[in-house]
């Protein structure tokens, strides 16, 4: 087990606090994992084992439990005297768990970390029931310094610029990272985890009769990451194959595609206007072994799925980011936390004078002091260009501050 101390040091900085802590993802990202660090952490600080509770409901044992059942369960365990520590692993699977949550967070002495993988988790009864009284953590697949970590724990590694090839091509679910495996033994694995989560998260749960439509939507969008499009834009591509679906369907399938993390919306902003825009946004992938497993490798998507791998990095680490749009001209990334803010172009290789031109000459547009990176795959990436840093993606990706 790699340990991810970036998330359980968010996590445990929230212990004992009065909010019940809830961690989502995609499937197969780590959350069950970095649920028992956390544990593991609390057992290091002296907490007895019994006053640690565990429960994962993924398992057939508890496949008919019902929220009042739980809560009875539960309470029966409780320390009559100290805090007990509840860890409810995909708790999503029973129905009205958040109602349970909120009792015990009301009547009892307990600190309550939960995790869970779709919408359910952040859906309106929690907002109807734990108001206030929760914080989240949206846990990854792995970065790139995290994949780093888990090759020299279980292989051998090789130099980091080396290393970003690979990394592009297999993603970031850990289990793909436990041995050595090629690009057809992992795709499998993955595949699995993307069926899993359609199957489950999507077509199951909302009760969808047209699986096929909803694949084609699927390949589409996985087919245009890095790409403005509307839900017009897939209805229009599937009717050229002669196949009707309205605008409503698809956004609903969007939507849904995003409750179960398969998909990051990123919205358009208007720098100069500074407003966010509704229309032409661009979607990303939870990780970019999910395209490679749907739709095969490809190597001229490797533009796209380096934009992919730049965007989860900056969530990561704690930024809102939108597409920037600068006249009739798009920025790939602007970035704010806080007070901060930077602007990102993200390119393979600049080859030629007119790709630097469009890369630099953008940035060059925005007229004010904040950091702006051109980021590249380049052997001789870095330096600076009238303000400008250029620096490698691999550098980018394992930067302690940017």
């Amino acid at each position: 087990m790699i340990f991810r101390p970036d998330y359980v040091e968010k996590i445990m900085a929230y212990k004992d606090a009065p909010f019940v802590k809830i961690l989502t993802g995609v499937r197969r990202c780590g959350k069950s994992t970095i649920m028992k660090m956390v544990m593991d952490e609390f057992l290091k600080c002296g907490i007895e084992p019994e006053r640690i509770i565990h429960y994962s409901f993924d398992s057939l044992e508890y496949e008919d439990m019902t929220a009042k059942k739980l809560f009875t369960i539960l309470k029966e365990q409780l320390s009559p005297d100290e805090k007990t520590y509840l860890f409810l692993d995909e708790i999503q699977e029973v129905k009205s768990w958040e109602k349970v949550v909120n009792s015990l967070m009301s009547d009892y002495n307990v600190d309550i970390y939960v995790t869970g993988s779709n919408s359910r988790m952040m859906s309106s009864e929690i907002s109807t029931y734990l108001t206030g009284r929760y914080v989240s953590f949206r846990i990854f697949p792995l970065s790139f310094s995290e994949y780093l970590a888990f090759r020299k724990e279980y292989t051998t590694v090789g130099d980091p610029r080396t290393e970003l090839v690979r990394y592009l091509q297999f993603g970031g679910f850990p289990a793909i990272h436990l041995r050595e495996y090629a690009r057809e033994e992992a795709y499998p694995i993955i595949k699995d985890i993307y069926n899993s989560t359609i199957f489950t998260d999507i077509v199951r749960r909302s009760q969808i009769k047209k699986v096929d439509q909803l694949e084609r939507v699927v390949k589409y969008v996985f087919d245009n990451v890095g790409n403005t499009f509307s839900a017009s834009s897939i209805s229009n591509y599937l009717k050229s194959e002669q196949r009707t679906l309205d605008n409503e369907t698809v956004y609903s399938y969007l939507s849904k595609l995003e409750s179960a993390y398969i998909l990051h919306r990123c919205s358009r902003y208007d720098i100069k206007g500074k407003e966010l825009l509704k229309t032409q946004e661009k979607f990303y992938l939870a990780d970019p072994s999910l395209r490679y497993s749907v739709l095969g490798y490809t190597a001229d998507s490797a533009d796209a799925m380096l934009e992919n791998i730049v965007y989860l990095e900056l969530l990561r680490r704690g930024y809102e980011v939108c597409v920037g749009k600068l006249d009739n001209f798009e920025i790939d990334f602007v970035a704010a936390r806080l007070e901060e803010k930077i602007y990102v172009q993200v390119t393979k290789e600049i080859k030629s004078e007119k790709t630097a031109e469009r890369e630099y000459g953008r940035l060059l547009d925005i007229h004010d002091n904040y950091p702006k990176y051109v980021l590249t795959t380049d052997d001789y990436a870095g330096g600076n260009h009238q303000g400008i840093k250029t620096v490698h993606i691999a550098d980018f990706l394992l930067s302690e501050e940017l």
